[in-house]
């Protein structure tokens, strides 16, 4: 940690005087071997860290007066029973609304009818693309002087679909007219990284598309003279289990968008909305989920993220169930009232540990954002299917460590109780799931890590 003369008293000890004192404890064996271990983004993990892994690098801080939101997920198919959700969650202490619409026909009237919209900030997600109701959504959030991310992502439902809502022509010409209606208040791109991660994409991977998949944008919008030098950007991420390195990567992608938008004039800063991931979640022992989303919260708590939406244990294989929700946001609640974690983004500042992986991860993903853009840009190596292959393999090695044990999952490939049934408890299918049907590029599917075994399981019930 930084210096607060808390330790003035004692005598500084070298990296040196560490390692020598390291490996006499080791009695000969080798300290590389021993107790260096290499992550999945080929970083190089040391038993410890001190002053001296500072003195070589830049140090990353957050926004002045940085605070972070309680959010929760609204699916919008009936606008009355959405508001009324709305306004109950409200009371039970969210601070952030993220609503999923699901058709053009959505009256945002009635969903947003009788919010305090002053005090709250709101995220919607379109499974649609028509400047008709996005326009009319904006002029009623200016109205009502609502902060909002429309989080229009044509590129992000071209990943995960395998085409255009359209055509790409179209696409870009809706989201030059979308980015348009922008304001300081309301941001109209958004970028969904989170099917990266959920997709088994290592840290490198998932900052470097993230910043390319930003970059396409960058460079249509401030072309088309749709910005000057405002252009804020929302990221979805999902965070995962490693704790420190998820801390590391939310820092890491903040300090990686703040370089590229200067690079084009741009002073925003972007929007970072945390979720937790779906690949590491279980579907026999599921309430060793709860304690997963916990440890994934507070990553995105310390990593600086501004908007938290947890995720319910079951989510996996239970439809939306208001016992789920209440429990997946009260532990945010927990963290924040009375884990006293309001203001915990700065605890990460000045750790030695968490300075060197988010300096290291920034630096790797920085370089292979760099060959994407050497190569053709983002949508070109896309259509040639490189990041589909990139993201196959490391998954891949992730699947064969978790086979392996290595990668431990308390009830699924470790500590098993052979007595859980839960082919009744099904109501969601909870493996990949994927029709034949025509793409112009192969999409990236989401799968999680113990899909196989638990399909076994299932069937040997």
């Amino acid at each position: 940690m930084s210096d607060t003369g808390l330790f003035s008293e004692f005598p500084e000890v070298s990296t040196k005087q560490w390692k020598q004192k390291i490996q006499v404890d080791l009695k000969g064996a080798d300290y590389n071997n021993t107790l260096v271990w290499e992550s999945l983004e080929g970083i190089n993990v040391k038993p410890f860290y001190n002053q001296d892994d500072l003195k070589s690098i830049p140090t990353f801080s957050l926004p002045k007066n940085h605070d972070w939101s309680v959010a929760q997920v609204i699916y919008v198919g009936d606008e009355k029973k959405s508001n009324t959700k709305a306004l109950t969650i409200l009371e039970k202490g969210v601070e952030s609304l993220i609503f999923t619409i699901p058709n053009e026909t959505t009256d945002f009237e009635v969903l947003l009818s009788d919010l305090d919209m002053e005090k709250i900030e709101l995220y919607f997600y379109f499974e649609f693309l028509s400047l008709e109701p996005i326009k009319k959504l904006v002029g009623l959030l200016s109205d009502k002087k609502a902060k909002a991310h429309l989080n229009i992502d044509i590129i992000g439902h071209l990943t995960k679909e395998g085409n255009w809502y359209h055509n790409l022509e179209k696409d870009h010409k809706l989201l030059t007219d979308l980015v348009s209606l922008g304001t300081s208040d309301i941001s109209i791109v958004g970028v969904d990284a989170s099917l990266y991660q959920n997709a088994g994409a290592n840290m490198v991977q998932q900052l470097a598309y993230s910043l390319a998949h930003a970059n396409e944008y960058l460079n249509h919008i401030v072309t088309s003279s749709a910005v000057e030098k405002s252009f804020p950007v929302t990221f979805k991420v999902a965070v995962g289990s490693n704790y420190f390195f998820e801390i590391a990567k939310i820092r890491a992608l903040r300090w990686l968008w703040k370089s590229l938008a200067s690079a084009y004039g741009i002073q925003s800063e972007c929007n970072i909305l945390a979720i937790p991931s779906k690949r590491n979640k279980t579907l026999y022992d599921y309430n060793v989920n709860m304690l997963r989303t916990t440890s994934e919260c507070m990553s995105a708590v310390l990593g600086g993220a501004d908007t938290a939406s947890n995720l319910a244990y079951d989510a996996i294989y239970h439809k939306d169930n208001e016992f789920g929700e209440r429990i997946a946001r009260n532990q945010l609640l927990l963290l924040k009232e009375e884990g006293y974690f309001s203001e915990a983004s700065e605890m990460a500042e000045g750790a030695y540990y968490i300075e060197s992986l988010t300096n290291q991860l920034a630096e790797k993903a920085l370089s292979l954002f760099k060959q994407i853009e050497k190569t053709g840009g983002f949508l070109d190596v896309l259509k040639k299917g490189t990041i589909q292959q990139k993201i196959k393999e490391s998954a891949e090695k992730e699947q064969h460590l978790f086979d392996e044990g290595k990668i431990v999952s308390l009830g699924t490939n470790k500590y098993q109780n052979p007595q859980d049934r839960m082919k009744e408890n099904l109501e969601l299918y909870p493996f990949v799931k994927t029709k034949a049907r025509k793409t112009i590029i192969e999409p990236i599917i989401e799968k999680r890590l113990a899909e196989a075994s638990e399909q076994k399981r299932l069937n040997d019930e």
